[in-house]
C-alpha cells in the first residue's frame, strides 16, 4: 500500500505542488494580505517556470488509480505546456494587476487552480474523471472571465461564458450516458474494446458520439460551439482571454485527441468526416468574421474559431503525422498569441482602447512592442520563416497524405489554403496599423522587465521552432505516438 501511494505520488506530483502553490498564496493572504500584487505575480510566475523546467525530468509511466490517469508521453507533453502557458499568463496577470480593484491575490489563486484542471485533462483515461477535470477548468473559467464584474462588457462576457458553457457540459453530460448506455463503461480502453468487436456501433452509440463532440468543441472555440469567443474574447480581463485563447483551447483538443484517437478510434466511419465539415466550416467562420472586426480582442476571438478548423485538419486526418502536427501546432501557437497579448497589455498601460486605432504609429512609440506584435501576427497567418508556416505545413502534409485515400481531404487543404489567404488581410491590418498608419501621440510607450522577459520569451519560441523545429516537432512525434495510433 505504502508503495502504492508513492507511485501514485510521484505520477502526480506536477498537479500536486501546483495545488499547494495555490493553497500557500490563500493561507498567506489570508493571514497577512499581500501588499505588492504585482511582485507576487512575478514570483509566482518564476516558481511556476521553475515547475515547468523541473517537468522535463518526468518519464511517462504506467496508468495508475485503477486505470483512470495515464501519464504517458502524450500527457506530459501538454503538461509540460499549460505550465509554461501557466507561468506566462500569471506573469501577464501581474503587469495587468493594478486594474483589479481588489482581489488580485485571488486571481492567480484561481490560474494556478485552473491549471490543476488543465494538467489532469492532458492524462484522463476515463470519461468520468474527463469530466470533473474539464469542470475544474471551466469553473476556473467562469470566475477569471468576470473578474472584473464593475465593466459592463465584463458583465456581458461572463454571462455569456456561464450560459454557453453550462449548456456545453449538459449536452457532455448526455454524450458520455450514452457511451456508458451503449457500452457498459466509461474507461477509454474498455470502450475501444467494446467497440472493436463487430455490430457494437450503434445509433444510440453514434448519437452519444456527436453530443461528446459538440461539448468539446465548446473548449476549443470550433463550430458548432463557437459563439461566445468574439464576445467572451474582447470582454475578459486580458489575462483571461490569453489563458482562454492558449491554455483552454489546448486543453480542449488534449481531450479531443485522446477521446477520438484512443476511444472512438473504431468508430473512425462515423466522426472522421464530421470532423472535416466542423473543421471547414470553422475556417471559414472565423476568416472571414475576422474580416470586419475592428477591436483587437474580436479580432483573436474569430482568429482563434479559424485556427481551431487548422487544428482539426490534423484530428480529421487520423495518423501518427497528423496527431503530431496537431501538438506541434497547439504548442507553437500557444506562444505565438502569448507574444501579442503581451504586447496588448502593455499598449493598454499607456492609455490604449483595444481598438485597431490604438496600434496607429506603434512604431514610433515602441518599436519593440511592434515587432511584438508583427512577428505573432506573420506567424498566426502562416508566413515562413515563423513557426505558425511549419505548423501550417505539417497539417496540410499529413491531410494530403491522408488524402491519398480519400480525396475530401484535398478539398479541404484547398479550403484550409483559402482562408490562409483571408487571414493575410486582417493579420496584416494589424502590422499596417503599427508601421504605416500616424499617431498624433508619439509618446514613447515604457515596456517593464517582466513584460520584455515576457516577450523575449515568445519570440524566440516563433523563430526557433519556425527555424529549427526539430525538438519540439521530435517531441510532438514521441507524443503521438504514446496514443497506439495504426
Amino acid at each position: 500500500m505504502e508503495h502504492l501511494l508513492r507511485m501514485n505520488f510521484h505520477d502526480l506530483q506536477l498537479e500536486i505542488l501546483l495545488a499547494v502553490l495555490g493553497l500557500g498564496v490563500l493561507v498567506l493572504e489570508a493571514l497577512r494580505p499581500v501588499k505588492n500584487v504585482r511582485a507576487l505575480g512575478i514570483g509566482l510566475a518564476a516558481l511556476v517556470g521553475g515547475l515547468c523546467w523541473y517537468s522535463f525530468t518526468m518519464q511517462p509511466a504506467a496508468p495508475i488509480l485503477g486505470g483512470l490517469y495515464h501519464a504517458d508521453a502524450f500527457a506530459i507533453f501538454f503538461q509540460r505546456l499549460f505550465l509554461a502557458t501557466t507561468a506566462l499568463v500569471l506573469l501577464l496577470a501581474a503587469e495587468f494587476s493594478q486594474r483589479f480593484r481588489a482581489g488580485a491575490a485571488e486571481f492567480y489563486v484561481i490560474v494556478l487552480f485552473t491549471s490543476v484542471g488543465m494538467m489532469f485533462t492532458a492524462a484522463v483515461d476515463d470519461f468520468i474523471l474527463m469530466f470533473v477535470a474539464l469542470e475544474l477548468v471551466t469553473v476556473g473559467f467562469y470566475v477569471l472571465v468576470s473578474y472584473l464584474r464593475g465593466e459592463s462588457l465584463v458583465l456581458e462576457a461572463g454571462l455569456k461564458y456561464l450560459l454557453f458553457g453550462a449548456l456545453a457540459s449538459g449536452v457532455l453530460v448526455y454524450g458520455i450516458a450514452y457511451v456508458f448506455g451503449t457500452t457498459g463503461s466509461t474507461r477509454f480502453d474498455a470502450v475501444r474494446g467494446v467497440l472493436s468487436t463487430p455490430g457494437a456501433i450503434s445509433p444510440a452509440l453514434g448519437f452519444g458520439l456527436i453530443l461528446t463532440l459538440a461539448g468539446l468543441c465548446f473548449k476549443i472555440a470550433a463550430v458548432p460551439a463557437q459563439m461566445w469567443a468574439p464576445d467572451v474574447y474582447q470582454g475578459a480581463p486580458t489575462p483571461t482571454t490569453a489563458f482562454l485563447a492558449t491554455g483552454s483551447k489546448a486543453a480542449g483538443f488534449a481531450l479531443l485527441t485522446r477521446v477520438l484517437f484512443t476511444c472512438f478510434l473504431p468508430a473512425r466511419p462515423m466522426w472522421a468526416m464530421l470532423i472535416l465539415a466542423l473543421a471547414a466550416i470553422s475556417l471559414l467562420w472565423g476568416n472571414l468574421g475576422a474580416i470586419a472586426q475592428t477591436n483587437l480582442k474580436r479580432i483573436f476571438g474569430y482568429s482563434s474559431i479559424a485556427q481551431a478548423g487548422y487544428l482539426l485538419i490534423g484530428i480529421a486526418a487520423v495518423s501518427k503525422i497528423g496527431a503530431a502536427a496537431v501538438l506541434f501546432y497547439i504548442a507553437q501557437y500557444t506562444f505565438t498569441n502569448l507574444c501579442a497579448f503581451f504586447a496588448l497589455v502593455a499598449v493598454s498601460n499607456a492609455g490604449g482602447t483595444g481598438d485597431l486605432d490604438s496600434l496607429n504609429g506603434l512604431h514610433r512609440r515602441s518599436p519593440f512592442l511592434a515587432l511584438a506584435l508583427a512577428i505573432p501576427m506573420i506567424s498566426l497567418a502562416g508566413v515562413p520563416p515563423t513557426s505558425g508556416f511549419f505548423g501550417k505545413f505539417m497539417l496540410f502534409y499529413a491531410a494530403i497524405e491522408s488524402g491519398i485515400h480519400d480525396p475530401t481531404m484535398i478539398a479541404l487543404v484547398l479550403i484550409a489554403c483559402i482562408g490562409v489567404i483571408i487571414s493575410l488581410y486582417f493579420y496584416f491590418k494589424i502590422i499596417k496599423a503599427a508601421y504605416f498608419e500616424d499617431q498624433p501621440d508619439a509618446t514613447p510607450i515604457q515596456v517593464s522587465a517582466a513584460l520584455r522577459i515576457g516577450i523575449i520569451i515568445c519570440l524566440a519560441a516563433i523563430i526557433a521552432f519556425g527555424v529549427y523545429p526539430a525538438p519540439l516537432w521530435n517531441a510532438a512525434q514521441v507524443a503521438a505516438a504514446s496514443l497506439g495510433l495504426p
